[in-house]
């Protein structure tokens, strides 16, 4: 979509640092982790989603000749380092979790290994990328989920521009909903666009019933009618009974049709919209809302009762109102040494949460093989293997009393990562956006209701493996004693 090069998508002391390591000849193969620390808006999983994005600005990722001089026009960089940004090409490699998958905490979700000068350059955008449908892909997921399905994005004109309107959009139907009301995403993800009419095409007309008629008359497969622009009971409905019962009289058989409310006690005036249906004879029409909805208010919505039957969210989700920013990073993990080896990099804080996970790492997760559902994560160095023929004790790496014994043959094992770029070359085709909508589907249900459960939902185990666990408190030893001499 960009009307611009996404080169310069980056902060400006990812360059300066690049030219750092130009100047000083340091251009050793690094590992990068890309993660995050919390889960979005009250959550205990994320959905990532993203990567044929990412895919997309590593592809083409190239200094045009006018990026040269803009960069040479800002005083920061010396004619050498220019040239050589002229000539750049990304030749390392990523692995990512594909998109639609559920994921935690702590886990790398996209990983770059590459030369430095490299693996500087492309952060910002990933984690730009990344991060922004990632947000809007968890919130979708919580949205359907309350909703039971049926829900349609419709956030556009609320979004904080463009690109995040449709790559929001995008995020959103792999998320879950059935389609977005954004056409310019439609068409470039093939993704279903819907949509009825406002209130100022009822208000257009001498009457509601003008207005009502003039719509069946055009949109007869696609006729839902929004009730709620004068008095939804007295006026709204009955009226669009009346046109469905002409329509009805005609013998036009639509294939959709109902009515919408924007407005007032979503609550009450559904189920007394229903009782009027189906006096009416008219059963098998929708009843659609909208208004300020998010998953909290659709929950409610459906303990009281409310008789709706697909869902318009807009503001709440395409901004993940909640929960504004993702808060994936992207940390330095692994520096080759002189013979070649990557030498494993951690970095400590007073404030637990940002020390990081060091080495170059994998992440397998571990599924009960009765149910289905995931047993837990496990973070491990990309080296190791695990078999479900072989008993597992995993531990927490924070309080090392907590552990898990998998007895063999009760549990699979898959390894998330997988991967996209080896060498600069592009070893992954991503999937359509609904593949990817009923691959998160089914990734979801790996999920025990007790982590989906809106309020102090159950966290989902993660862990280090033992390699990996004796790695870390072997740096942080290190790290203690350098400081205590």
């Amino acid at each position: 979509m960009s009307r611009y090069n996404m080169t310069l998508l980056t902060d400006l002391y990812e360059l300066t640092m690049m030219q750092g390591y130009f100047n000083n000849k340091t251009n050793e193969k690094v590992v990068f982790d890309v993660f995050y620390r919390r889960n979005p808006s009250g959550s205990a999983y994320a959905v990532t989603a993203g990567l044929e994005q990412v895919i997309d600005y590593i592809k083409n990722l190239k200094f045009e000749k006018e990026d040269i001089d803009y960069l040479r026009s800002t005083g920061f960089f010396q004619e050498d380092f220019l040239k050589y940004l002229a000539d750049f090409r990304f030749t390392g490699s990523i692995y990512a979790i594909p998109e639609g998958t559920v994921v935690f905490p702590k886990e790398p979700i996209l990983k770059v290994v590459a030369p430095i000068i490299e693996a500087q350059l492309v952060e910002t955008a990933i984690l730009n990328i990344i991060n922004h449908q990632s947000l809007i892909a968890t919130k979708a997921s919580r949205v359907v989920y309350a909703a039971g399905g049926g829900v349609m994005e419709f956030g556009l004109r609320r979004a904080q521009g463009p690109d995040a309107g449709v790559y929001g959009a995008r995020a959103a139907v792999i998320g879950g909903c059935i389609g977005t009301s954004n056409v310019l995403a439609g068409q470039m993800f093939d993704i279903p666009v819907k949509g009825t009419h406002a209130h100022s095409w009822i208000m257009s007309f001498k009457t509601e019933l003008e207005a009502f008629r003039n719509y069946a008359q055009a949109y007869p497969d696609n006729c839902l009618l929004l009730v709620d622009t004068y008095d939804t009971l007295k006026s709204g409905v009955p009226h669009a009974i009346q046109v469905f019962d002409e329509m009805k009289a005609k013998g036009i058989k639509s294939k959709l049709y109902g009515i919408r409310l924007d407005s007032g006690d979503l609550a009450y005036l559904t189920k007394k919209a229903r009782i009027m249906l189906d006096n009416a004879g008219h059963k098998d029409a929708i009843i659609s809302a909208s208004s300020d909805l998010d998953e909290y208010v659709i929950e409610s919505l459906q303990r009281q009762g409310a008789k709706i039957t697909s869902w318009g969210v807009g503001t709440n989700l395409i901004t993940s109102a909640d929960c504004p920013a993702f808060g994936g990073v992207y940390k330095l993990a692994a520096i080759t040494d002189e013979n070649g080896n990557f030498k494993p990099k951690i970095k400590v804080s007073e404030n637990i949460e940002k020390v990081t996970n060091p080495g170059n790492k994998t992440v397998f997760r571990l599924y009960d093989k009765a149910s289905g559902k995931i047993k837990a994560d496990l973070i491990a160095l990309a080296d190791e293997t695990y078999s479900p023929k072989d008993p597992l004790m995993i531990f927490d790496p924070i309080a090392t009393w907590k552990k898990t014994y998998l007895e063999p043959d009760t549990y699979t094992v898959r390894e998330l990562l997988v991967p996209v770029f080896l060498d600069g070359k592009c070893v992954y085709e991503s999937p359509s956006v609904m593949e990817i909508r009923d691959y998160c589907t089914s990734e979801l249900n790996t999920l025990w209701d007790e982590s989906r459960r809106f309020v102090n939902p159950q966290e989902v185990y993660v862990d280090l493996s033992k390699p990996l666990y004796d790695l870390k408190n072997k740096l942080l030893e290190g790290v203690h004693n350098f400081k205590d001499k």
